[in-house]
């Protein structure tokens, strides 16, 4: 199992090394990461300057859907609900 869990949490820090923002919907829907957080944390530990701040569900949705499908019920506010987006700093 830890391999497993090696190799879906270097997908997430490749994608993070390329320049690209994460949030723990496009962690779990691209890579199968159920926490993000745990990998955010092991990054900064190894001494990785990781940035955060929120941003609206949309703008999570609408990277996920240049990948994958990934239709919200229509009554979600998507807009006005936010996640945390972390991205590498240089």
């Amino acid at each position: 199992m830890k391999n497993q869990r090696y190799g879906i949490a270097m997908a997430v820090k490749e994608h993070l090394h390329g320049g690209n923002p994460i949030t723990r919907l496009e962690a779990l829907v691209l890579f199968g990461v159920s926490n993000l957080t745990d990998v955010i944390s092991e990054m900064r530990k190894e001494g990785w300057t990781i940035e955060s701040r929120p941003v609206p569900f949309a703008a999570a949705v609408k990277r996920v859907n240049e990948y994958a499908v990934l239709e919200p019920p229509k009554n979600l506010p998507v807009r006005e609900i936010q996640l945390t987006e972390y991205w590498m700093s240089k």
